[in-house]
């Protein structure tokens, strides 16, 4: 087994997801050891949810899942770099297509880009 180090952070380690094509950055989430061992078995993207505390494959609710074509990890063992593939289109549950949309132009914030989907289709609660 590849091992990281998931003690800086109790337990976790920052996974930055970037699209194996473009290299635009798609988010940022973190994993537990748990889920660093899913993505390695299952070759989708799988994090651990801070707000829920649980295990969370990216895509299962929307169905936009990140198919890991290549995995990087920094010099300390502390942080990885996830290449996928973006099914559907979109990383962010804003329904754009990356998490960092937003732009700080002229001290003001400016939205990139228009969203892939509506989140309140397809997160219906």
């Amino acid at each position: 087994m590849i091992k990281l180090d998931f003690k800086k952070l109790g337990g976790l380690v920052p996974a930055i997801a970037q699209d194996h094509v473009t290299g635009e950055v798609l988010m940022l989430g973190f994993m537990n050891e748990e889920a660093w061992e899913a993505t390695l078995k299952t070759g989708r993207a799988t994090y651990f949810s801070r707000s829920r505390k649980s295990l969370w494959v990216k895509g299962e609710t929307s169905g936009h899942v990140q198919l890991v074509r290549e995995i990087r990890i920094d010099c300390d063992n502390d942080t990885v770099i996830l290449k996928v593939e973006q099914v559907g289109g979109a990383a962010c549950h804003t329904g754009h297509r990356s998490c960092f949309h937003k732009m700080v132009e002229d001290g003001a914030v400016r939205v990139i880009g228009e969203p892939v989907f509506d989140p309140k289709e397809v997160y219906r609660k």
